[in-house]
């Protein structure tokens, strides 16, 4: 008998490879898109602080650290999105106690502001996740003078984190995680034009606040020896989020095309979350500070951050930028 032959009409075959290439490209990206944190550990009587938690990173932070019972406070400047994200996030964790708080990292006087509000609570501080920071945006400054990747990126947390230490000090076991980037590893710390105002190049002043920020959690872990609070650094790896807006692939007239290849290229944002989690309650880091984590695990540090004889110079002019040794 003659073979039956079926012709298989070519729009099938077209949505059959598309839809397996989407697939694999699926597994691919959450396979190596680092691993998912599954401890069973939860948050409940500890109080989190998330900064910039209305989106990228911090959104999800505040979501999976909400379904494990944390009292989360998310500190931003946009509250419109942060009331939104709060009635999403407590329908879907059916917990009450999400706050949104208003802080713009840029304003010296509105850290205060929050600061203040936060020590009207008198409930101790447990975790402070200073997630919120911009990249590589056009030359600006903040209300009191800074260029504006160096104040929201670090000078912002600096007296934030500063000024919020006694109450994380009176915590059982206080946390301090400062989300940095791997570009601190090339750069360096111009302190002949710390503020950019003789020269400005975006991505130097970026990469100069993420060693910043940096310098100061290595500093601030010597200085809190002794004490049951903890400082670590956090790489959350290369995410699709909004903080790349600023970046000329972003601009371009390209952008479009190839935002499909950054999905598959980088890590969502609930991926690039998995490590603030692990700092924020894994019991086995009760006493590991200093540290610098890359998905999960320790990475090694560069000598530029290691250096601290810089990391001392710089405290000393950010608590003068900061009018913090005046409060001190």
């Amino acid at each position: 008998m003659p073979r039956m032959r079926y012709d298989v009409p070519r729009p099938v075959v077209i949505l059959s490879v598309i839809g397996t290439t989407f697939g694999v490209t699926v597994l691919i990206k959450d396979k190596y898109g680092g691993k998912k944190y599954e401890e069973s550990t939860d948050m409940f009587g500890k109080t989190v602080v998330i900064t910039g938690a209305n989106s990228g990173i911090g959104k999800e932070t505040a979501k999976i650290l909400s379904k494990r019972g944390g009292r989360v406070i998310m500190a931003c400047r946009n509250m419109t999105a942060c009331e939104t994200l709060r009635k999403e996030i407590y329908e879907m964790s059916l917990n009450p106690s999400i706050e949104c708080r208003k802080l713009d990292l840029s304003s010296t006087e509105s850290i205060h502001s929050f600061v203040d509000g936060l020590k009207k609570d008198g409930r101790n501080v447990d975790v402070l996740i200073n997630n919120a920071g911009m990249m590589c945006g056009p030359k600006n400054v903040t209300d009191d003078g800074f260029e504006w990747q160096l104040g929201v990126n670090y000078l912002g947390p600096f007296l934030l984190t500063n000024l919020l230490l006694d109450k994380l000090k009176a915590a059982p076991q206080g946390r301090i995680i400062n989300l940095v980037s791997p570009f601190f590893k090339r750069s360096s710390v111009n302190f002949e034009d710390l503020n950019s105002t003789k020269n400005y190049v975006p991505k130097e002043a970026y990469g100069q606040s993420k060693l910043a920020l940096v310098l100061f959690s290595q500093e601030l872990a010597r200085r809190l020896e002794g004490t049951r609070v903890t400082v670590n650094c956090v790489n959350p790896g290369v995410c699709k989020t909004d903080i790349g807006r600023h970046l000329p692939v972003s601009q371009s007239m390209f952008g479009g095309l190839i935002n499909p290849l950054l999905w598959v290229f980088c890590k969502t944002a609930f991926q690039g979350a998995q490590t603030p989690v692990f700092l924020s309650i894994d019991d086995n880091l009760a006493k590991t500070t200093g540290k610098y984590f890359t998905d999960m695990k320790e990475d090694q540090l560069t000598p530029n951050a290691l250096d601290e004889a810089a990391a001392k110079r710089l405290w000393l002019i950010s608590e003068k930028w900061t009018k913090l040794s005046q409060e001190t």
